[in-house]
């Protein structure tokens, strides 16, 4: 072999040998870099049992977050200082830091003193000697409005409740202070509170709260804070236990007026909380939308599909704009508290010049059913909307003519809810105080279903504004004296000069915002 032979097979050799290689290592790092899932394998399992949910396409009504550049230290420092200005008893909508959150704040000293959201049913209550003598505290009381602040859930959770922080995070007190917010689980025993013991703009860390049931009553969350942070409420069912929670079905519009072609209508699957509700109007605040007709309750199961909206009836003179008249929701965008609605769009039909059709179009009555997959004929509720131009969408009253709402003291409650529960023969009972109430047969033989229809029928009562001594004579003239009486005896023991008797006698909810549950 001669020489130059020999000393052009080892170069040829590497050439052979580097390519393959060079090139196998440039195709891992391209699939490190843009397949790093296939690479790594599965994500990890959560804690518990069930699979992670996968993430699904969003709907038209959620926009993701857009990547925003990290916040600088001068900014962080404004967003707590607003936070935790005293507000002066105002409750403050704000978008801060790309969050849309609700807040109150105020300086608390040894005399305690309570916060409170309005139209949310969220309340703080800090005790007298919580704060020592002589000194001032700034506390706040936030709701967050940011879905990404939410517990990551699995298919088995449901979320059941507002997202509250409480601030300054961390902050502690000499006695235990009352957190309290609305849940819509329908067996309060699988309720269960999370906390994250983080700040507000920190990646949250949701850890269980106690055992399930231990903070929560029939409709509302009870928490003794030992520091503050951020909690809510999630919906966990034992095993081969059907977990379920209230809905409330809100439809909104904006006012049908002359020449109006179109109208659209918006229909919301809402927890079954006032913070939800208020979430929804002021969602519809920017296009003009209003509440038509009071919220509809419905069953939500979390076992079961998706739920349908169906277009079954159309007044004459108008017709449906959408290709289809059934539209369809997630289940878990509705299970876990996204907030879904769905739209309809119509418009007037186009007549002949000769045709008068002023009469039916000045008005539109609409009727849909809406439903769980599979539970189409036991589970159906009936949504009925009509707008007409002569109607006064009146704009709502101003801030200083707001009415009260009122909220009867617990130890009254307990006592009417004993006396009205059983049922009478005669039906002069808690059905009897729901008809005077305005409720039809189908809302009396739903809420017969509730655990405590009663107390359900109370409620009703508190949130329409009602006055002691309009109960007072609304059980006189039902002839339930037994309970006129006891009414009585609370009017005459109440010192004058004490806050309205329907505000409430007891300490740690007077003064709370009513739930608009029904």
């Amino acid at each position: 072999m001669c020489p130059q032979e020999s000393s052009f097979q080892p170069s040829q050799f590497l050439l052979l040998i580097a390519i393959p290689v060079a090139s196998a290592l440039l195709l891992v790092q391209c699939l490190r870099w843009y397949c790093p899932r296939w690479l790594l394998g599965t994500c990890v399992k959560p804690d518990g049992p069930e699979e992670p949910v996968s993430q699904s396409t969003p709907l038209p009504e959620y926009e993701a977050p857009g990547q925003c550049p990290p916040a600088t230290l001068p900014e962080i420092a404004a967003f707590y200082q607003e936070l935790h200005t005293p507000t002066h008893g105002q409750t403050i909508i704000r978008q801060l830091m790309n969050k849309l959150l609700v807040f109150s704040a105020r300086e608390v000293d040894h005399r305690g003193g309570c916060l409170m959201l309005q139209d949310t049913g969220i309340s703080l209550h800090i005790p007298p000697g919580a704060v020592a003598v002589g000194r001032q505290e700034r506390v706040s009381l936030i709701l967050v409005w940011d879905l990404s602040d939410a517990p990551s859930l699995s298919r088995s959770q449901g979320l059941v409740s507002p997202v509250v922080a409480c601030g300054p995070h961390g902050a502690s007190f000499l006695q235990p202070c009352t957190l309290t917010f609305k849940h819509c689980a329908q067996q309060p025993s699988h309720a269960r509170t999370y906390s994250s013991n983080t700040s507000l703009l920190d990646a949250k860390a949701w850890r269980p709260l106690g055992r399930p049931g231990a903070h929560a009553s029939l409709d509302e969350c009870r928490i003794l804070l030992s520091h503050f942070s951020l909690y809510t409420c999630v919906l966990e069912a034992p095993v081969r236990q059907a977990a379920r929670k209230w809905l409330q079905l809100a439809v909104f519009c904006s006012p049908l007026v002359p020449g109006q072609s179109h109208l659209q209508l918006r229909v919301y699957f809402l927890n079954n909380t006032p913070c939800a509700l208020q979430w929804a109007v002021t969602n519809e605040q920017p296009h003009g939308g209003r509440l038509r007709g009071p919220c509809q309750l419905f069953d939500f199961t979390g076992a079961r599909g998706d739920q349908c909206l169906k277009l079954k009836y159309i007044s004459e003179g108008w017709e449906n704009v959408d290709d289809s008249s059934s539209q369809l929701v997630p289940h878990l965008h509705i299970w876990h508290g996204k907030c879904p609605f769905r739209s309809f769009c119509f418009r007037r039909k186009a007549v002949s010049e000769n045709e008068d059709c002023s009469a039916s179009t000045n008005e539109i009555i609409v009727t849909m059913h809406t439903f769980q997959d599979g539970l189409e004929t036991k589970y159906m509720e009936i949504l009925r909307f009509q707008a007409s131009e002569e109607e006064s969408w009146a704009a709502p009253p101003p801030a200083s003519q707001r009415p009260l709402c009122n909220r009867l003291p617990p130890e009254l409650f307990e006592q009417l809810q004993m006396l009205l529960e059983p049922n009478s023969i005669t039906g002069n009972d808690w059905r009897r105080l729901a008809s005077h109430l305005g409720l039809c047969g189908m809302k009396i033989r739903f809420l017969s279903c509730q655990r405590s229809p009663a107390a359900a029928i109370l409620e009703l009562f508190e949130e329409q504004n009602g006055s002691l001594q309009e109960l007072h004579d609304l059980m006189t003239a039902m002839e339930r004296l037994d309970c006129a009486s006891v009414i009585q005896n609370y009017l005459s023991e109440t010192p004058r000069g004490s806050p309205a008797p329907a505000r409430g006698g007891a300490r740690e909810n007077q003064g709370l915002e009513l739930d608009e549950k029904l």
